[in-house]
């Protein structure tokens, strides 16, 4: 293991033990897929609590952990996805949502998620601080740590050469609806491999040594077998690729093949 990831590791240890015992509820930095994966590969025996993960969206990318003492976690929620989004919304995690808007739209630049990242890190912004950067046609919305909130709105006044104005959001406000493809193909099995396949146009062959290379997590999880049997609702990332979600079974061909839809996120 690298050093990284174990001072990760006795980071996130730390957290835990500390809200156990201080009986509060503590949180990680924004996570990033690898990061995540190594939270949730996490013995529970070295765990003092349990935990949730939010990064501002259901599909968020980078998201924050949240250490909770027994007696918080039992008073807010089950195992339930439901109720996990409730428990999730009572746990105040500290980043907030900032819109990002052209002063002009004349002007505006078509601006890409490297712009504005480069613009942000430019700053001496930490990118463990930031979460997801999402963009919506022109405008573009930011998930931040809420100390640093304030700073950015103040200080990040262009992106490339496009003046831009920074306002506050509240979660409910960010409308943001991602945009996906729907494609509908038959499959020997539901095994990652062969929906990697339907998701990317290339062959099994080629796709394994994405998972051979650590490049695949499904729901943030890293998978090192090509054989995982996915589930419906299981939201499968490439890193550099994109991510899918895989939507169900419609019906087997004569032939036993296995007719598919999943939605690949644009």
């Amino acid at each position: 293991m690298l050093k990284e990831e174990q001072l990760l590791e006795k980071r996130l240890i730390e957290l835990s033990k500390t809200a156990y015992h201080r009986d509060i509820i503590t949180y990680s930095d924004f996570l990033n897929l690898n990061e995540l994966n190594i939270l949730h590969s996490l013995p529970k025996d070295q765990l003092y609590t349990r935990y949730i993960t939010f990064g501002g969206y259901e599909l968020a990318e980078r998201q924050m952990a949240a250490f909770i003492p027994d007696a918080l976690y039992l008073r807010g929620a089950s195992d339930s996805g439901e109720e996990q989004a409730v428990l999730a919304d009572s746990c105040n995690f500290p980043f907030c949502v900032l819109s990002i808007e052209p002063l002009h739209n004349k002007y505006a630049e078509e601006l890409t998620h490297r712009d504005y990242l480069g613009a942000i890190l430019n700053l001496g912004i930490e990118r463990s601080k930031l979460g997801d950067i999402i963009i919506d046609g022109k405008q573009a919305y930011i998930f931040i740590q809420s100390a640093l909130c304030v700073f950015l709105k103040d200080e990040l006044t262009r992106v490339r050469h496009t003046g831009v104005l920074l306002k506050e959001v509240t979660l409910e406000d960010c409308h943001y609806s991602p945009r996906y493809e729907e494609l509908k193909g038959t499959v020997a099995s539901v095994r990652l491999d062969s929906l990697l396949a339907l998701a990317f146009s290339s062959s099994r062959t080629k796709l394994t040594g994405l998972i051979e290379g650590a490049k695949v997590f499904v729901n943030g999880r890293l998978m090192t077998t090509n054989s995982y049997q996915v589930r419906e609702g299981d939201i499968i990332s490439v890193r550099g690729m994109g991510k899918f979600r895989y939507i169900g079974t419609l019906s087997r061909t004569k032939k036993n093949r296995i007719f598919v839809t999943i939605h690949k996120y644009i």
